[in-house]
């Protein structure tokens, strides 16, 4: 099936581009192997123009319908393909298949894993990397989140609504979060405690998750027994698809991209937290705005070559 434009990802960054390509008319699909990316599943966001407060699965849903109303078109697949002929791109979802004159690339970041032995196989067994997935699990019982930053805080605030106890261990000599989330963090002091300057060592399981070992003891002991560990140590950008363009990437490992979020490749945008247009700062306003952007960079392109 032909379209103008294929936007791969369906978080805040592509379905903001779907919205604007369906504003310029172009006839454009959508398609996610998650529908809503991270944004989806980071429970109530409170920092998104216009809300005081939303979950973050009904944001992406209102993005959604908007760019349904625009005719634009959603599929919830993973993209096994892509492959370019000129000025046309064909991309692969198993059997299907499915060509545009553009794309934009807004596949976002996957979770970045500790790297350490048994942490695979005790994934969903005691390890988890969403706390708004996983957390009413452990409703009662004691978790442990690693990572020091804002996305850790978060966590550890969400996760205090369930859990009776939770640890947040940190490798730094402080936690990095935003003002009032650390705020928030220290009216929670009687459920949660902070471990600095430690890390995980070991995960000790056979069938679920028994304890971890520290890097350095806690009140005498390198052992902690807990029910659940978290993992918030940020994401790694899921580059594989662009790079089989030959799309170049920074020196972090990120797609390249002008200020037009236009790639080195012709034809090929990117959005969101697959590039790193703003740093550090990734926030759904931002995505939305980089895919805003590469959306109307790929209307100008299509103007040119369609």
């Amino acid at each position: 099936m032909l379209y103008d434009l294929i936007i791969i990802g369906s978080g805040a960054a592509g379905l903001s581009a779907g919205i604007y390509a369906g504003r310029y008319r172009m006839k454009a699909l959508i398609i996610g192997k998650e529908f809503g990316g991270e944004t989806a599943k980071a429970g109530a966001i409170l920092n998104y123009p216009g809300f005081q407060s939303v979950d973050g699965y009904e944001l992406m849903d209102l993005m959604k319908q908007q760019a349904a109303k625009l005719n634009v078109e959603t599929l919830d697949a993973e993209v096994a393909s892509i492959k370019r002929q000129g000025h046309c791109f064909t991309v692969a979802t198993g059997k299907k298949t499915y060509e545009a004159g553009v794309v934009i690339f807004a596949v976002g970041a996957e979770r970045r894993r500790l790297g350490l032995p048994n942490e695979k196989e005790l994934t969903g067994r005691g390890v988890h990397y969403c706390v708004t997935c996983d957390g009413p699990v452990y409703t009662g019982k004691t978790i442990a989140m690693v990572g020091g930053g804002d996305a850790s805080v978060k966590g550890v605030i969400l996760a205090s609504e369930y859990a009776k106890k939770v640890f947040l261990i940190a490798r730094r000599k402080k936690i990095t979060a935003e003002p009032i989330n650390l705020d928030y963090l220290q009216k929670l002091k009687d459920k949660t405690e902070i471990i600095l300057e430690t890390e995980v060592k070991e995960i000790i399981g056979k069938d679920k998750l028994e304890k971890i070992i520290l890097s350095r003891p806690r009140k005498g002991s390198s052992e902690l027994i807990i029910d659940g560990l978290f993992v918030e140590i940020g994401s790694v950008p899921s580059v594989s698809l662009a790079e089989s363009l030959g799309v170049e990437l920074d020196e972090r490992g990120y797609v390249k991209v002008d200020n037009m979020m236009r790639t080195n490749v012709d034809g090929v945008f990117a959005a969101g937290d697959v590039v790193n247009h703003f740093g550090s700062f990734k926030q759904d306003i931002a995505a939305a705005a980089m895919g805003a952007v590469a959306a109307t960079s790929a209307y100008n392109d299509h103007k040119i070559h369609g």
